[in-house]
């Protein structure tokens, strides 16, 4: 049986309806004729606006998956459940035989693992219909009881619903927080001689907390983050000792950093990646001038909010 198959094997290949959302008449989610509009975003499921259906033009089916074949985040892919209107260079994914919305889920993380291939002056328009996918889903991930991980036993403390009321935040130096440093350049021929192990290998990569493989060997710390300085500036909690490739900073806290303090404040640095790109690198330099902005108690950082926070969200029980 095929290991792999290419992406128009499983799906049929469409462009999407190609809309301006200027164009469009914007209404709120809840609008009775409300219809999502997808774009290149990599996040909120693509979505990045709700506008009023128009009878004159049929969206995109549901039950697909769009991809993002150009812009920043190119290969961005997500399951759309309902029908939906796109913008430039979306595609849609439609499967050729019944997929269910777990394996549906499964391909887009497969589809995402191929962004290192292109960046923004390099697009997957041609190509996408070409990338390898697994034939079949893994017996494993089809038998996860999604549900049930959500339902978790939680400590009091976990189960608070919090919001994020951002009136009591404020911004403050990247390096009023951390120590912005290199790392120690690693080939990964030495890592080959040392053989597998335990210890992360942290590479540029946007995926895997940007690990490519473990190696008996290790030349930086852990609990600490690491940013990708080659193009986007991605940002990643790295909470063991790690060896690195080249162009991985290291961010090292000035405050007692937990693993939950430490995923909030990666998540509002990954917010800041739309200011990068191939030619406007995130570089050492640029990182001294970030501004990030956090809750804040007294003036200062609430790390305990942010600890609280992240312990609220479903799933914290497996972090």
């Amino acid at each position: 049986m095929r290991e792999l198959a290419k992406i128009s094997d499983l799906f049929e290949v469409k462009y999407g309806v190609n809309l301006e959302l200027y164009k469009l008449d914007q209404c709120e989610s809840d609008h009775p004729e409300a219809i999502r509009f997808v774009s290149r975003k990599k996040d909120s499921n693509g979505v990045s606006a709700y506008v009023k259906f128009n009878p004159e033009i049929a969206p995109n089916p549901a039950g697909t998956i769009s991809v993002a074949g150009g812009g920043t985040y190119v290969m961005s892919a997500f399951l759309q459940p309902v029908p939906y209107y796109s913008g430039r260079d979306v595609y849609t994914l439609i499967p050729k035989n019944e997929i269910s919305e777990l394996e549906l889920i499964y391909y887009c993380q497969c589809i995402f693992a191929n962004r290192y291939k292109y960046n923004y002056g390099r697009q997957a328009n041609k190509t996408l219909k070409d990338i390898l996918l697994p034939y079949q889903i893994p017996h494993d991930f089809l038998e996860v009881d999604f549900a049930e991980l959500s339902r978790i036993d939680r400590s009091p403390v976990e189960q608070l619903e919090l919001a994020l009321n951002k009136k009591s935040w404020r911004y403050f130096y990247l390096n009023e927080l951390f120590d912005i440093t290199g790392t120690k350049t690693t080939p990964l021929a030495k890592l080959e001689r040392h053989g597998s192990g335990s210890y992360p290998y942290v590479t540029t990569q946007e995926t895997n907390n940007g690990v490519e493989g473990f190696y008996d060997f290790y030349t930086e710390e852990g609990n600490v983050l690491t940013v990708d300085s080659a193009v986007l500036g991605y940002c990643a909690y790295q909470p063991v000792p790690f060896s690195a490739s080249d162009h991985v900073e290291k961010l090292v806290p000035r405050f007692e950093m937990n693993r939950y303090s430490a995923l909030f404040i990666v998540t509002i640095i990954n917010q800041e990646q739309y200011r990068y790109n191939y030619g406007r690198k995130c570089s050492h330099g640029r990182m001294e001038e970030i501004k990030i902005e956090l809750p804040a108690k007294n003036a200062r950082p609430d790390f305990e909010f942010m600890e609280a926070y992240i312990k609220s969200l479903p799933y914290s029980g497996s972090i």
